[in-house]
């Protein structure tokens, strides 16, 4: 806790075996391709879309991201009542020229008090050679710094935020992790990542928790799902978990999860075009 309170992160979390881990890549990896054909279908700033709230209909995903070592680790953090506010996978390929600039998320997350931290779980390893994310120390004390957004094609932020000062690399961290680590970091903190520069993917999840009483800025009411302990606030609709066997977006929950999340998070921008397809 002195650590994460301090630094604004920790790392690395053991969650699982690295053959566990191989388990859920190739879940992964036969997900990633089923989408082939959907993703030319997208523009490339919706195709992210397709990698978020996959939580809500891949059983997989679910039973991965609720282990109890995962749990147990984000409640020392935020305490015994958890709720999983946000998933979205980052999956860097060799040759891809994917970026993420320096950014936090808490200037257009919405979400206060700041009983926030998301969970990065590595499939593959994450290194500075493939793209490992990297951090700021301590950056997360500091009043948030003014933010631009580019639309940068290459850029896998939804839509290419990032900090307008310079961030001085030489303080940066890389949260090098094998797979079935994981890193925890504050919504606070100056957080990014390099292109991949390797011949290895990078394949992660970020798992976004909250507390129940965490309110969301916007005019939705935003789907969340309780993981552990109990929700007394009520200020989120809860999401039931997927069925097992469940590997298919049926129903309208998760596109309905998206549409309420990114009319909260970008109206103007979400309301003046078509509902992407999901």
């Amino acid at each position: 806790m002195e650590h994460y309170n301090t630094r604004g992160y920790l790392f690395p979390v053991t969650v699982c075996s690295e053959s566990e881990a191989g388990r859920f890549r190739t879940c992964f990896v036969e997900y990633h391709a089923s989408l082939a054909g959907r993703l030319k279908t997208l523009p490339p700033k919706d195709q992210y879309l397709v990698f978020s709230e996959t939580h809500l209909f891949l059983r997989w995903v679910y039973e991965m991201i609720t282990l109890p070592t995962l749990l147990d680790a984000v409640e020392k953090i935020l305490g015994p009542d958890l709720m999983i506010w946000n998933t979205r996978w980052f999956a860097k390929m060799p040759g891809d020229k994917t970026y993420i600039s320096w950014h936090q998320d808490a200037t257009y997350w919405g979400l206060h008090p700041p009983s926030v931290t998301t969970a990065w779980l590595a499939l593959s390893g994450s290194t500075p050679e493939n793209g490992c994310m990297r951090v700021i120390p301590g950056s997360h004390l500091q009043p948030l710094l003014p933010q631009v957004e580019t639309y940068a094609p290459e850029n896998a932020l939804s839509r290419g935020q990032e900090i307008a000062v310079a961030v001085d690399e030489r303080d940066a961290v890389d949260l090098i992790l094998r797979p079935g680590q994981m890193s925890l970091h504050h919504i606070g903190i100056v957080h990014g990542s390099k292109r991949n520069e390797s011949s290895q993917p990078r394949i992660g999840i970020a798992v976004r928790f909250i507390t129940p009483d965490v309110v969301q800025d916007g005019t939705e009411r935003q789907m969340a799902m309780l993981v552990r302990g109990v929700d007394s606030y009520r200020r989120y609709e809860l999401a039931e978990p997927p069925r097992p066997g469940q590997s298919s977006p049926e129903g309208t929950v998760h596109a309905e999860a998206i549409r309420r999340m990114m009319t909260n998070l970008m109206p103007s921008d979400f309301r003046s075009r078509d509902r992407p397809a999901q």
